[in-house]
């Protein structure tokens, strides 16, 4: 075979073409630091590589979402610690009220007070995240949660009970709000009868009945209280039936059944927790019936406790059963957003584990990356040392044949 100047020209530029690409790739692999630059260079890699990166990007997406989450809750955590500031404010106004020697100008000073946070607990109420939307609407969070209105004259929800949540890790989502529903709206209000006035009959003409012990009453209630639908309608009535002596006596039935008895006097019944009183002291029955447990909101009972200071026409029973409604239903609003909190603030420490577990993750994302895309510093310098050496050899190689001719042999 004879070897032609051309071929031999053709084969050593193609030997030196080949050694400054590999320069090239070695000197483009030191720089970025990368081993694999294409999908060619190690396509199994490549395919691995790319799933780690959506994981580690799906991550940052996450810390994201965990950055929203503790800012919301943060939020309303504050919003919830000042309601519970002002609802413990004006529970002491309302001990403070029940005080016998405040005239009708110091009551009315205590109302000021009440309507000042009672104010600021509906702005609280109606607080709203950083992008504007109201926290404590639940989905409904567009709308205002608690406004007045005027043809009920009371305070009232405008929310729903949802609670948006976000996604913190792969399938781990954590509530980012508290509806109101759940926080204002489930507040129990105050155990009681479902009228002071008794219904009566024989020789009583009239009756007036208020708790006056209310843990006694709470225990009775609760024991005695029926909440069968299909009960019957007497079921939950209570009947006093007098008989006059020495002593007078009294014998009580819930729904005609006789369940307890004792003796009076002075006109006055006591008994668990209520005070009875009947006029004239007579042969006859006083009935009333136990009140449903109620739900009331924290506005609608600073509303009822504003309406008794401000009425100087109340007796001294029915104010006292006015600061009564106050002290029992501000102390359990208190203590529901003390729930509230609770739950809150395991949220923020699960966020918080969640969050360690994900830079956790991250990292190991990261590492497993590295090993099959990013590259051997070490390895790198000395296969680039190596082509650079290679390309000088093929460029001197070049330069001494590219000098050889027959005409030197002649």
């Amino acid at each position: 075979m004879r070897i032609s100047n051309n071929m031999m020209y053709k084969n050593n530029l193609n030997s030196i073409l080949n050694s400054q690409q590999n320069v090239n790739k070695a000197q483009e692999q030191v720089n970025t630091q990368k081993r694999v630059l294409t999908a060619a260079d190690d396509p199994s890699a490549t395919a691995r590589a790319l799933l780690y990166t959506d994981r580690i990007q799906g991550n940052e997406q996450f810390t994201k979402n965990i950055t929203m989450l503790n800012s919301r809750l943060t939020t309303e955590e504050s919003v919830l610690q000042n309601i519970k500031g002002a609802l413990e404010s004006a529970y002491t106004l309302s001990i403070q009220a029940g005080n016998g020697a405040y005239s009708d100008i110091d009551r009315e000073g205590i109302a000021e007070e009440v309507k000042a946070l009672q104010s600021t607990v509906l702005d609280l109420m109606n607080a709203k995240t950083e992008d504007g939307k109201f926290i404590f609407s639940g989905y409904q969070d567009n709308t205002p949660s608690y406004s007045y209105n005027s043809t009920s004259g009371r305070y009232e929800y405008g929310g729903d009970q949802g609670q948006h949540k976000i996604k913190v890790a792969e399938g781990v989502e954590i509530k980012s709000s508290d509806n109101g529903f759940d926080t204002f709206e489930k507040v129990n209000a105050r155990l009681n009868v479902a009228s002071n006035d008794g219904t009566v009959s024989g020789g009583i003409t009239s009756s007036k009945i208020y708790v006056t012990e209310q843990a006694d009453f709470d225990k009775f209630h609760q024991a005695n209280y029926n909440a069968d639908p299909a009960a019957a309608a007497n079921a939950n009535t209570l009947s006093f039936i007098t008989t006059t002596g020495t002593p007078n006596t009294f014998v009580v039935q819930q729904a005609g059944v006789t369940i307890d008895s004792g003796s009076f006097e002075d006109g006055k019944i006591i008994y668990k927790g209520m005070k009875v009183t009947i006029d004239p002291v007579a042969n006859g029955q006083v009935d009333v019936d136990l009140e449903a447990p109620q739900k009331e909101n924290a506005l609608n009972t600073l509303d009822d406790l504003i309406a008794g200071l401000t009425n100087p026409d109340l007796t001294q029973e029915e104010f006292d059963q006015v600061l009564a409604d106050a002290i029992v239903q501000l102390d359990n609003a208190k203590n529901q957003v003390s729930l509230v909190q609770a739950g809150l603030g395991g949220r923020l420490n699960t966020a918080k584990k969640i969050e360690q577990s994900n830079g956790d993750l991250d990292t190991s994302n990261k590492a497993a990356k590295a090993e099959l895309v990013e590259l051997d510093m070490a390895e790198a310098i000395t296969e680039l040392t190596k082509q650079e050496t290679s390309l000088q050899a093929a460029q001197a190689t070049f330069g001494r044949l590219a000098n050889l001719s027959l005409f030197d042999y002649l």
